[in-house]
Protein backbone atom coordinates (compact mmCIF):
# COMPACT_ATOMS: atom_id res chain seq x y z
CA UNK A 1 0.00 0.00 0.00
CA UNK A 2 1.32 3.26 -1.10
CA UNK A 3 1.24 5.91 1.28
CA UNK A 4 1.51 9.79 0.62
CA UNK A 5 4.91 11.31 1.74
CA UNK A 6 3.08 14.79 1.18
CA UNK A 7 2.91 16.23 4.88
CA UNK A 8 -1.01 17.92 5.41
CA UNK A 9 -0.77 22.03 5.24
CA UNK A 10 -1.98 22.93 8.51
CA UNK A 11 -4.95 24.38 8.76
CA UNK A 12 -4.55 27.57 9.32
CA UNK A 13 -1.83 28.02 6.82
CA UNK A 14 -4.76 26.37 4.32
CA UNK A 15 -7.20 29.24 5.12
CA UNK A 16 -4.41 31.82 4.61
CA UNK A 17 -3.44 30.65 1.55
CA UNK A 18 -7.35 30.45 0.81
CA UNK A 19 -7.85 34.17 1.59
CA UNK A 20 -5.35 35.50 -0.21
CA UNK A 21 -6.26 33.30 -3.29
CA UNK A 22 -10.15 34.69 -2.59
CA UNK A 23 -8.94 38.69 -2.06
CA UNK A 24 -6.78 38.50 -5.30
CA UNK A 25 -9.23 37.14 -7.55
CA UNK A 26 -12.04 39.41 -5.74
CA UNK A 27 -9.92 42.55 -6.88
CA UNK A 28 -9.08 41.78 -10.35
CA UNK A 29 -12.65 40.54 -11.16
CA UNK A 30 -13.75 43.95 -9.58
CA UNK A 31 -11.17 45.74 -11.34
CA UNK A 32 -12.61 44.12 -14.96
CA UNK A 33 -15.97 43.78 -14.05
CA UNK A 34 -17.43 46.60 -11.51
CA UNK A 35 -15.22 49.06 -10.64
CA UNK A 36 -16.41 52.50 -11.87
CA UNK A 37 -13.49 53.89 -12.63
CA UNK A 38 -11.40 50.73 -13.93
CA UNK A 39 -13.89 48.34 -15.72
CA UNK A 40 -14.55 49.05 -19.34
CA UNK A 41 -18.19 47.95 -19.22
CA UNK A 42 -20.21 50.33 -16.83
CA UNK A 43 -22.70 48.36 -15.81
CA UNK A 44 -21.93 49.34 -11.93
CA UNK A 45 -23.86 48.75 -9.65
CA UNK A 46 -26.49 47.79 -12.02
CA UNK A 47 -26.54 45.42 -14.04
CA UNK A 48 -23.54 44.22 -12.08
CA UNK A 49 -25.54 43.50 -8.85
CA UNK A 50 -28.17 41.56 -10.32
CA UNK A 51 -25.80 39.55 -12.49
CA UNK A 52 -24.17 38.60 -8.98
CA UNK A 53 -27.62 38.14 -7.10
CA UNK A 54 -28.39 35.21 -9.79
CA UNK A 55 -25.05 33.80 -10.21
CA UNK A 56 -25.29 32.93 -6.34
CA UNK A 57 -28.56 31.40 -6.59
CA UNK A 58 -26.93 29.33 -9.33
CA UNK A 59 -24.60 27.94 -6.37
CA UNK A 60 -26.64 28.04 -3.93
CA UNK A 61 -29.07 25.63 -6.34
CA UNK A 62 -26.31 23.29 -7.98
CA UNK A 63 -23.61 23.39 -4.96
CA UNK A 64 -26.16 23.29 -1.64
CA UNK A 65 -29.28 21.46 -3.04
CA UNK A 66 -27.78 19.39 -5.72
CA UNK A 67 -24.30 19.09 -4.79
CA UNK A 68 -22.46 19.57 -8.25
CA UNK A 69 -24.06 17.19 -9.64
CA UNK A 70 -23.12 17.12 -12.93
CA UNK A 71 -19.87 18.74 -12.33
CA UNK A 72 -19.00 16.15 -9.21
CA UNK A 73 -17.31 13.55 -11.72
CA UNK A 74 -14.95 16.13 -13.59
CA UNK A 75 -10.99 16.49 -12.77
CA UNK A 76 -9.93 19.55 -11.29
CA UNK A 77 -9.63 22.50 -12.25
CA UNK A 78 -11.84 21.63 -15.23
CA UNK A 79 -14.03 21.11 -12.90
CA UNK A 80 -13.93 24.38 -12.02
CA UNK A 81 -13.86 25.74 -14.87
CA UNK A 82 -16.96 24.28 -16.19
CA UNK A 83 -18.83 25.43 -12.87
CA UNK A 84 -17.66 29.00 -13.11
CA UNK A 85 -18.72 28.91 -16.69
CA UNK A 86 -21.89 27.27 -16.52
CA UNK A 87 -22.52 30.31 -13.41
CA UNK A 88 -21.60 33.19 -15.29
CA UNK A 89 -23.67 32.25 -18.30
CA UNK A 90 -26.44 32.01 -16.30
CA UNK A 91 -26.10 34.78 -14.34
CA UNK A 92 -26.14 36.82 -17.74
CA UNK A 93 -28.48 35.19 -19.25
CA UNK A 94 -31.24 35.36 -16.42
CA UNK A 95 -30.57 39.14 -16.11
CA UNK A 96 -31.01 39.72 -19.19
CA UNK A 97 -33.85 38.25 -19.97
CA UNK A 98 -35.61 39.50 -16.43
CA UNK A 99 -34.68 42.81 -17.65
CA UNK A 100 -35.26 42.96 -21.40
CA UNK A 101 -37.46 40.42 -21.83
CA UNK A 102 -39.80 40.04 -18.78
CA UNK A 103 -39.37 43.84 -18.78
CA UNK A 104 -40.89 44.47 -22.29
CA UNK A 105 -44.15 42.74 -21.05
CA UNK A 106 -43.70 44.28 -17.27
CA UNK A 107 -42.49 48.04 -16.68
CA UNK A 108 -41.70 46.58 -13.13
CA UNK A 109 -38.62 44.42 -14.74
CA UNK A 110 -37.28 46.85 -17.53
CA UNK A 111 -34.12 47.59 -18.14
CA UNK A 112 -34.64 51.28 -18.93
CA UNK A 113 -36.06 52.03 -15.30
CA UNK A 114 -33.94 54.80 -13.68
CA UNK A 115 -30.99 53.81 -11.85
CA UNK A 116 -31.08 50.41 -13.24
CA UNK A 117 -34.27 49.13 -10.71
CA UNK A 118 -35.83 47.01 -13.32
CA UNK A 119 -32.85 44.87 -12.74
CA UNK A 120 -32.77 45.07 -9.17
CA UNK A 121 -36.41 44.51 -9.08
CA UNK A 122 -35.66 41.03 -10.96
CA UNK A 123 -33.01 40.16 -8.64
CA UNK A 124 -34.57 40.78 -5.23
CA UNK A 125 -36.26 37.36 -6.08
CA UNK A 126 -32.93 35.56 -4.71
CA UNK A 127 -33.48 36.86 -1.25
CA UNK A 128 -35.90 35.30 -0.67
CA UNK A 129 -34.25 32.16 -2.41
CA UNK A 130 -31.15 32.29 -0.07
CA UNK A 131 -33.22 31.43 3.08
CA UNK A 132 -35.87 28.87 1.48
CA UNK A 133 -33.19 26.71 -0.77
CA UNK A 134 -30.50 27.18 1.98
CA UNK A 135 -32.77 26.54 4.97
CA UNK A 136 -33.46 23.49 3.15
CA UNK A 137 -29.98 21.51 3.11
CA UNK A 138 -28.33 23.74 6.58
CA UNK A 139 -31.45 23.02 8.42
CA UNK A 140 -33.36 20.67 7.14
CA UNK A 141 -30.61 17.93 5.34
CA UNK A 142 -32.49 17.71 2.29
CA UNK A 143 -36.00 16.94 4.30
CA UNK A 144 -38.26 14.97 3.00
CA UNK A 145 -36.14 14.11 -0.29
CA UNK A 146 -33.06 11.81 1.10
CA UNK A 147 -35.74 9.82 3.79
CA UNK A 148 -37.54 8.84 0.51
CA UNK A 149 -34.45 7.29 -0.93
CA UNK A 150 -33.75 9.26 -3.28
CA UNK A 151 -30.25 10.19 -4.31
CA UNK A 152 -28.89 13.23 -6.23
CA UNK A 153 -29.51 14.43 -8.61
CA UNK A 154 -33.20 14.06 -8.18
CA UNK A 155 -33.06 15.05 -4.11
CA UNK A 156 -31.92 18.90 -5.65
CA UNK A 157 -34.46 18.78 -8.32
CA UNK A 158 -37.17 18.05 -5.88
CA UNK A 159 -35.71 20.70 -3.53
CA UNK A 160 -35.53 23.05 -5.98
CA UNK A 161 -38.94 22.78 -7.73
CA UNK A 162 -41.03 22.16 -4.54
CA UNK A 163 -39.66 24.83 -2.89
CA UNK A 164 -40.14 27.21 -5.93
CA UNK A 165 -43.70 27.97 -5.05
CA UNK A 166 -43.68 29.31 -1.15
CA UNK A 167 -40.34 31.14 -2.46
CA UNK A 168 -42.60 33.04 -5.40
CA UNK A 169 -45.14 33.80 -2.92
CA UNK A 170 -42.69 35.66 -0.24
CA UNK A 171 -41.21 37.17 -3.52
CA UNK A 172 -45.07 38.54 -4.85
CA UNK A 173 -46.15 39.33 -1.03
CA UNK A 174 -42.91 41.11 0.31
CA UNK A 175 -40.95 41.87 -2.45
CA UNK A 176 -42.63 43.19 -5.51
CA UNK A 177 -44.84 45.61 -3.91
CA UNK A 178 -41.81 47.10 -2.39
CA UNK A 179 -39.92 47.68 -5.92
CA UNK A 180 -42.75 48.14 -8.03
CA UNK A 181 -42.58 50.81 -10.61
CA UNK A 182 -46.08 52.63 -9.20
CA UNK A 183 -46.86 52.38 -4.94
CA UNK A 184 -50.04 50.59 -4.11
CA UNK A 185 -52.59 52.51 -2.69
CA UNK A 186 -51.61 50.94 0.95
CA UNK A 187 -48.05 50.98 0.22
CA UNK A 188 -45.91 47.48 0.95
CA UNK A 189 -46.16 45.50 3.72
CA UNK A 190 -42.68 46.34 4.65
CA UNK A 191 -40.93 49.22 3.02
CA UNK A 192 -37.56 48.18 1.09
CA UNK A 193 -35.32 49.37 3.44
CA UNK A 194 -36.34 47.60 6.04
CA UNK A 195 -37.40 44.42 4.23
CA UNK A 196 -34.00 43.93 3.43
CA UNK A 197 -32.46 44.57 6.42
CA UNK A 198 -34.83 42.39 8.19
CA UNK A 199 -34.97 39.46 5.63
CA UNK A 200 -31.57 39.50 5.60
CA UNK A 201 -31.38 38.80 9.03
CA UNK A 202 -33.58 35.78 9.06
CA UNK A 203 -30.47 34.67 6.12
CA UNK A 204 -27.82 35.22 9.32
CA UNK A 205 -29.75 33.61 11.35
CA UNK A 206 -30.15 30.56 8.83
CA UNK A 207 -26.37 30.55 8.16
CA UNK A 208 -25.32 31.07 11.71
CA UNK A 209 -27.53 28.07 13.15
CA UNK A 210 -26.54 25.74 9.92
CA UNK A 211 -23.49 26.32 9.26
CA UNK A 212 -21.52 28.40 12.38
CA UNK A 213 -23.61 26.35 14.84
CA UNK A 214 -24.02 23.24 13.19
CA UNK A 215 -28.00 23.19 13.49
CA UNK A 216 -28.15 23.80 17.43
CA UNK A 217 -30.70 24.20 18.72
CA UNK A 218 -32.91 22.92 15.84
CA UNK A 219 -31.61 19.39 16.07
CA UNK A 220 -32.66 18.76 19.58
CA UNK A 221 -36.30 18.88 18.15
CA UNK A 222 -36.47 15.21 17.47
CA UNK A 223 -37.73 14.06 14.34
CA UNK A 224 -36.74 15.31 11.15
CA UNK A 225 -39.87 16.84 10.74
CA UNK A 226 -40.08 18.52 13.92
CA UNK A 227 -36.48 19.98 13.05
CA UNK A 228 -37.97 21.44 10.11
CA UNK A 229 -40.99 23.23 12.16
CA UNK A 230 -38.88 24.33 14.77
CA UNK A 231 -36.14 25.76 12.44
CA UNK A 232 -38.13 27.38 10.17
CA UNK A 233 -39.94 29.27 13.27
CA UNK A 234 -36.96 29.97 15.41
CA UNK A 235 -34.70 31.75 12.32
CA UNK A 236 -37.68 33.86 11.62
CA UNK A 237 -38.01 34.79 15.92
CA UNK A 238 -33.59 34.61 16.11
CA UNK A 239 -33.32 36.74 12.66
CA UNK A 240 -35.95 39.24 13.92
CA UNK A 241 -33.80 39.98 17.22
CA UNK A 242 -30.78 40.14 14.94
CA UNK A 243 -32.28 42.65 13.04
CA UNK A 244 -33.09 44.73 15.76
CA UNK A 245 -29.22 43.68 17.69
CA UNK A 246 -27.22 44.58 13.71
CA UNK A 247 -29.01 47.82 13.67
CA UNK A 248 -27.69 48.68 16.88
CA UNK A 249 -24.42 47.59 16.41
CA UNK A 250 -24.22 49.51 13.42
CA UNK A 251 -25.77 52.55 15.47
CA UNK A 252 -22.92 52.43 17.49
CA UNK A 253 -20.36 52.03 14.97
CA UNK A 254 -20.74 54.74 12.66
CA UNK A 255 -21.79 57.25 15.44
CA UNK A 256 -25.50 59.31 15.71
CA UNK A 257 -24.92 61.59 13.55
CA UNK A 258 -24.08 59.48 10.17
CA UNK A 259 -26.92 56.95 11.78
CA UNK A 260 -29.72 60.52 11.76
CA UNK A 261 -27.97 61.33 8.24
CA UNK A 262 -28.71 58.09 6.62
CA UNK A 263 -32.44 58.47 7.91
CA UNK A 264 -35.09 55.42 6.87
CA UNK A 265 -32.00 53.72 4.98
CA UNK A 266 -30.41 53.08 8.34
CA UNK A 267 -32.66 50.20 8.53
CA UNK A 268 -31.53 48.30 5.53
CA UNK A 269 -27.80 48.69 7.12
CA UNK A 270 -28.67 44.89 9.47
CA UNK A 271 -27.96 43.57 6.05
CA UNK A 272 -25.10 45.52 5.19
CA UNK A 273 -23.39 43.87 8.27
CA UNK A 274 -25.39 40.84 7.99
CA UNK A 275 -23.66 39.86 4.34
CA UNK A 276 -19.92 40.96 6.47
CA UNK A 277 -20.75 38.29 9.04
CA UNK A 278 -22.20 35.89 6.22
CA UNK A 279 -19.46 36.13 3.97
CA UNK A 280 -17.26 35.21 7.05
CA UNK A 281 -19.01 32.30 8.05
CA UNK A 282 -19.19 30.68 4.82
CA UNK A 283 -14.96 31.28 4.50
CA UNK A 284 -14.73 30.25 7.95
CA UNK A 285 -17.14 27.24 7.86
CA UNK A 286 -15.06 26.10 4.55
CA UNK A 287 -11.59 27.32 4.57
CA UNK A 288 -10.71 27.02 7.73
CA UNK A 289 -12.45 24.00 8.38
CA UNK A 290 -15.32 25.46 10.96
CA UNK A 291 -12.37 25.80 13.53
CA UNK A 292 -12.67 25.52 16.99
CA UNK A 293 -13.75 21.90 16.84
CA UNK A 294 -12.26 20.49 19.75
CA UNK A 295 -13.54 22.65 22.22
CA UNK A 296 -16.47 20.76 23.78
CA UNK A 297 -19.51 21.70 21.86
CA UNK A 298 -20.96 24.79 23.79
CA UNK A 299 -17.07 26.26 23.57
CA UNK A 300 -16.74 25.50 19.92
CA UNK A 301 -20.16 27.55 18.66
CA UNK A 302 -19.40 30.56 21.35
CA UNK A 303 -15.89 30.81 19.51
CA UNK A 304 -16.68 30.36 15.95
CA UNK A 305 -19.61 32.92 16.31
CA UNK A 306 -17.14 35.32 17.93
CA UNK A 307 -14.49 35.18 15.69
CA UNK A 308 -17.05 35.52 12.78
CA UNK A 309 -18.57 38.52 13.98
CA UNK A 310 -15.57 40.26 15.06
CA UNK A 311 -14.03 39.84 11.69
CA UNK A 312 -17.81 41.08 10.19
CA UNK A 313 -17.41 44.11 12.22
CA UNK A 314 -13.85 44.77 11.06
CA UNK A 315 -14.70 44.17 7.66
CA UNK A 316 -17.73 46.91 7.47
CA UNK A 317 -15.58 49.32 9.21
CA UNK A 318 -12.55 48.79 6.98
CA UNK A 319 -15.18 48.54 3.75
CA UNK A 320 -16.90 51.41 4.29
CA UNK A 321 -14.59 53.96 5.75
CA UNK A 322 -11.33 52.94 3.75
CA UNK A 323 -12.03 49.86 1.41
CA UNK A 324 -14.33 51.05 -1.11
CA UNK A 325 -13.48 54.80 -1.45
CA UNK A 326 -9.70 54.63 -1.97
CA UNK A 327 -9.54 50.88 -3.36
CA UNK A 328 -12.68 50.41 -4.96
CA UNK A 329 -13.90 53.64 -5.94
CA UNK A 330 -17.28 53.39 -4.68
CA UNK A 331 -19.31 56.74 -4.36
CA UNK A 332 -20.13 58.28 -1.18
CA UNK A 333 -22.92 57.47 1.42
CA UNK A 334 -23.11 60.04 3.49
CA UNK A 335 -20.40 61.60 5.17
CA UNK A 336 -17.20 59.46 5.42
CA UNK A 337 -19.27 56.37 4.09
CA UNK A 338 -18.79 54.83 0.38
CA UNK A 339 -20.26 52.05 -1.08
CA UNK A 340 -22.95 48.86 -1.03
CA UNK A 341 -21.62 45.84 1.13
CA UNK A 342 -24.46 43.93 -0.22
CA UNK A 343 -22.23 44.53 -3.89
CA UNK A 344 -18.64 43.85 -3.03
CA UNK A 345 -19.01 41.28 0.06
CA UNK A 346 -21.42 39.20 -1.64
CA UNK A 347 -18.83 39.62 -4.70
CA UNK A 348 -16.22 37.87 -2.63
CA UNK A 349 -18.54 35.24 -1.07
CA UNK A 350 -19.63 34.23 -4.95
CA UNK A 351 -15.41 34.04 -5.30
CA UNK A 352 -15.27 32.21 -2.48
CA UNK A 353 -17.40 29.26 -3.10
CA UNK A 354 -16.51 29.41 -6.53
CA UNK A 355 -12.95 28.80 -5.95
CA UNK A 356 -13.31 26.56 -2.51
CA UNK A 357 -16.43 24.58 -3.39
CA UNK A 358 -16.09 24.71 -7.73
CA UNK A 359 -12.51 24.56 -7.86
CA UNK A 360 -11.59 22.46 -4.60
CA UNK A 361 -9.45 24.90 -3.59
CA UNK A 362 -6.89 23.95 -6.39
CA UNK A 363 -4.31 23.15 -6.03
CA UNK A 364 -3.74 23.44 -2.98
CA UNK A 365 -4.42 20.85 -0.73
CA UNK A 366 -6.75 20.65 2.07
CA UNK A 367 -5.48 19.14 5.51
CA UNK A 368 -8.52 16.38 5.38
CA UNK A 369 -7.16 15.85 2.03
CA UNK A 370 -4.07 15.25 2.53
CA UNK A 371 -4.58 12.71 5.71
CA UNK A 372 -7.34 10.58 3.84
CA UNK A 373 -6.20 10.66 0.17
CA UNK A 374 -8.07 10.08 -2.36
CA UNK A 375 -11.73 8.64 -1.92
CA UNK A 376 -12.73 6.09 -4.55
CA UNK A 377 -14.86 7.76 -7.39
CA UNK A 378 -18.05 8.12 -5.32
CA UNK A 379 -20.10 10.98 -6.19
CA UNK A 380 -21.65 11.72 -2.92
CA UNK A 381 -18.37 11.01 -0.95
CA UNK A 382 -16.17 12.94 -3.11
CA UNK A 383 -18.80 16.11 -2.65
CA UNK A 384 -19.41 17.28 0.77
CA UNK A 385 -21.79 20.41 1.38
CA UNK A 386 -20.93 23.89 1.53
CA UNK A 387 -19.87 24.66 5.15
CA UNK A 388 -18.66 21.13 6.02
CA UNK A 389 -15.46 20.15 4.96
CA UNK A 390 -16.15 21.00 0.94
CA UNK A 391 -12.70 21.69 0.11
CA UNK A 392 -12.29 17.87 0.23
CA UNK A 393 -14.18 18.13 -3.30
CA UNK A 394 -10.95 18.87 -5.32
Amino acid sequence: MQHDDKRPMAWWAFGLVNLAVVLTASLLGWYLLADPTTSPLDIYPLPFNAALFWALMFVVWTGFNLELAGFARLPQPVRGAAYTAATVAFAVAVTWLLGHGLGGLDPNFAAGREGGAGYFAGALFVLFGFSTYVMAVLNWDHWPWTDRGLRQPLVGLCEIAFLLGPTIVLYVVLGIPAVAERVAQHGPLLELNTLLGWYYSVVVAIVLTGLCWENWPWRNAGGRGAVVIVSLAGNLVLGTGLYFGLRAVVELVVGSTVATQLGGALNQFPAQIGVCWVAWMIFWGNAFGNRPTGLGAAANLVCRSLITFGLAVLTFVGYYYVLAEHVLHEPVVVGALHGNALGFLDWFALVTLLYVVGFGSYPLRSPAAATHPDPQPDVEADVVLPGAAVNSAG
